[in-house]
């Protein structure tokens, strides 16, 4: 028997970051939108615990105990008293250390895939407790949707979406490493007064009813500075966007992939075309949301 979980992509339209607590993570306001750029996790029985992956940028991914695919599985099997034993792979879409959680993606969706191939049961919220130990963006992996994630960002409140919001994505030459970047982020703020984050209400009435331009007045990532701090060229890229007509634009999380809030699908075709051949970013890619969460998508036997 095989498993497939298809797992979405997130770009997060806030991201208010506070001071660095004494445990060394920031309390979050994160307002999350997931969106249709997936990850797909096959999860077959096997020997021993496997990985393996294709698509682009698979060369980056890791292939050991480290990535949390893996560590997903173990845990799971840990729960419940029996062994890893599986082969996983993962067919790789979302830009890989692009800010956009293809990672926790991965994490998610092998931990549905292997809840749902052992046939153990878990409940949803014993589901969102692994994924909150594994990572904090995780739990937002396996529920997608629209959510408000609180204390490291693992703790959500879903949220209404009044229609689509259409996105255009520029991936950049390399990555960012997200602990750097918020790293950078408390240099930045050293001996500033850093106040508690706080979702938007005009952003949230925003997402409610559905209003890209609403939207794009209030979306805000509190990590955008340290991120082109690190990558300064990501500044070009944020320019050609506004300047092909995006409403909004910004760095998605920890970066380094930025976001084009665009009117329409056919508006986000014109700013994707445009930014193809800006020359400031390596690929363009098109979606919209919300998306589903982790949604078991073939079982096989």
């Amino acid at each position: 028997m095989s498993v497939t979980v298809r797992v979405p992509a997130k770009v997060n339209v806030q991201l208010a970051v506070g001071a660095a607590r004494p445990d060394g993570f920031h309390d979050l306001a994160n307002v999350f939108l997931a969106v249709g750029l997936y990850d797909e996790v096959t999860v077959t029985p096997a020997d021993g615990l496997r990985i393996t992956c294709e698509g682009p940028d698979a060369a980056q991914v890791p292939l050991d105990r480290t990535n949390l695919a893996a560590r997903a599985a173990i845990a799971l099997a840990g729960r419940y008293g029996r062994s890893p034993d599986v082969h996983l792979h993962i067919v790789k879409d979302i830009p890989v250390a692009g800010g956009m959680a293809g990672g926790s993606a991965d994490g998610a969706g092998a931990l549905l895939a292997c809840d749902t191939l052992w046939g153990v049961g878990a409940s949803r919220e014993e589901l969102l407790d692994i994924c909150a130990e594994l990572g904090s963006d995780v739990p937002f992996s396996l529920v997608g949707g629209a959510a408000l994630g609180t204390g490291r960002g693992e703790r959500l409140t879903p949220l209404e979406t009044g229609g689509a919001f259409h996105w255009v994505f520029a991936t950049a030459a390399r990555g960012l490493s997200t602990p750097a970047v918020f790293r950078e982020f408390d240099r930045l703020t050293a001996g500033l007064d850093v106040p508690e984050p706080a979702a938007s209400r005009a952003l949230l009435d925003a997402l409610a009813k559905g209003d890209p331009d609403a939207l794009a007045a209030t979306v805000s990532n509190d990590l955008q500075p340290a991120a082109l701090s690190l990558f300064p060229e990501l500044a070009d890229t944020l320019a050609a966007g506004r300047a092909a007509g995006a409403l909004a634009s910004l760095v998605s999380g920890s970066g380094p992939t930025t976001a084009f809030l665009a009117r329409d699908g056919e508006a986000a075709e014109g700013i994707a075309g445009a930014l193809r051949t800006s020359g400031t970013c390596r690929s363009v890619r098109i979606a919209s949301g919300p998306a589903p969460g982790a949604t078991v998508v073939e079982e096989a036997r």
